[in-house]
């Protein structure tokens, strides 16, 4: 079965960190080093936003609100792409969304909810 599974959200004080983990599985997902990997979030009443991608070179790009406090990584040999988010504020709350993207294919995880409140 073609999916992205993510991991790793949950409740959060302002300040604290969480770390976002999103396993790629199925056949096409045999060459998951060739895919752009990206994290997107989506908080109540808002569009979903673009967090952070990598690409299958490594390269990687964070919207202004994150930068220097997410970092988005990959592990080519288990499939996985991770988010480290640290120095979390409240505005972060949001459902984080997983997505593989390649030319014309993209697909999205189901989401895991991040909370940050004290």
């Amino acid at each position: 079965q073609v999916q992205l599974v993510e991991s790793g959200g949950g409740l959060v004080q302002p300040g604290g960190s969480l770390k976002l983990s999103c396993a790629a599985s199925g056949s096409i997902f045999s060459g998951f080093s060739g895919y752009i990997m990206g994290w997107y979030r989506q908080a109540p009443g808002k569009q979903r936003e673009l967090v952070a991608t990598i690409t299958s070179g490594g390269s990687t790009n964070y919207v202004d609100s994150v930068k220097g406090r997410f970092t988005i990584s990959r592990d080519n040999a288990k499939n996985t792409v991770y988010l480290q988010m640290n120095s979390l504020k409240p505005e972060d709350t949001a459902v984080y969304y997983c997505n593989a993207r390649k030319l014309l294919f993209s697909l999205w995880g189901q989401g895991t909810q991040v909370t940050v409140s004290s």
